[in-house]
């Protein structure tokens, strides 16, 4: 590899023309995903590629399509690639920059957390999911507290699916506060299960991906896997469980200690919200935003606080929790 100012030469190999192509995207839409990331220019002829732009950009350019081209011996790769890529490659420049003596000083890193599911191995995509992971697996009680598309959900039920097929729990409770997003629903049909089921959707979709369809119902026949509602919570107390609370930030404050004080021996609580999508009644007290003022200096309680940056969905998600954190800092500021 050759560079010079304002440009990075280099050769992908080994050569493979469908290799090249699944990494440039049709119609080199990956390619073109790089340039409008970072403000650079690519250009290619064959396995050669020429990046021009700013030296940083360029450089980073750089290594976000050799690690993506080193992906495509073993992956299709599409937007959500290029952006999970270019976010790593962004950190890891941001990292370097960094004064050396703050690197000294620094704690050494906790081993990273891996789980492996019926789908593969999942790991936290950024400093702040590996952080999350590591904190349910050392905390009984644990908050993920951030924007959507986070993971705070996902990695919640990759850590309890985890925790059941080690057999470190005997079962795995599901609890979303039944709040309608703006929207009045009326009258649902069914049993309590078929009432519930459209709030706790996220949930479902996580578990059936780590462990499919089939066996997901059967736990549920059995019990292993439950599914409650939060006001069902009161007067229980579980004990060996894994329990997600989801969408926290729809809780009241005494629904929120109410949840909190459930948690029984050899169990582990993960409570996930978005204090910034609140669809309480005017008036209402959040308790997830509750929960933060009042149990963050207590011991063995964990949080993970997520921002934009985390967001590993499209890549606009991002852009549209920045444009709204911004539109609330100008309402603060007035």
């Amino acid at each position: 590899m050759s560079s010079h100012a304002g440009a990075v030469d280099f050769t992908l190999a080994p050569a493979d023309n469908e290799r090249l192509a699944n990494l440039c995207g049709q119609f080199d839409e990956n390619l073109r995903q790089v340039e409008k990331r970072l403000g650079v220019e690519i250009e290619n002829r064959g396995h050669r590629f020429r990046i021009i732009g700013q030296d940083a950009a360029a450089q980073v350019a750089g290594d976000v399509i050799r690690t993506l081209y080193d992906h495509t011996a073993r992956e299709i790769i599409g937007a959500e690639n290029v952006h999970l890529q270019l976010r790593s490659a962004e950190a890891e420049a941001s990292r370097n920059q960094a004064v050396s003596d703050e690197k000294a000083d620094a704690p050494p890193a906790p081993d990273e957390v891996s789980i492996r599911t019926r789908k593969g191995l999942i790991r936290g995509r950024g400093p702040s999911q590996r952080d999350y992971l590591s904190a349910i697996a050392r905390h009984d009680l644990n908050f993920g507290i951030g924007p959507a598309g986070t993971g705070k959900t996902y990695l919640a039920v990759a850590s309890a699916v985890d925790a059941l097929q080690q057999e470190r729990v005997q079962r795995l409770v599901l609890v979303r506060p039944a709040v309608e997003a703006g929207e009045r629903l009326g009258f649902l049909p069914g049993d309590l299960a078929q009432k519930v089921d459209p709030y706790l959707r996220p949930l479902y979709d996580a578990l059936f991906e780590m462990l499919g369809f089939e066996r997901v119902n059967k736990l549920i026949e059995r019990n292993v896997i439950e599914v409650a509602p939060l006001a069902y919570m009161r007067g229980r107390t579980l004990n060996g469980a894994f329990i997600i609370l989801d969408e926290a930030q729809n809780t009241t404050v005494e629904q929120m200690k109410m949840f909190l004080t459930r948690l029984g021996f050899g169990s582990t609580a993960v409570v996930t919200g978005d204090v910034t999508q609140i669809d309480l009644p005017p008036g209402k007290t959040s308790g997830l935003r509750d929960a933060i003022d009042v149990l963050q200096a207590v011991d063995g309680v964990s949080f993970t606080f997520f921002s934009a940056k985390d967001v590993v969905r499209h890549d606009l998600v991002q852009r549209i929790v920045r444009a709204y954190d911004r539109r609330e800092g100008d309402h603060t500021a007035d």
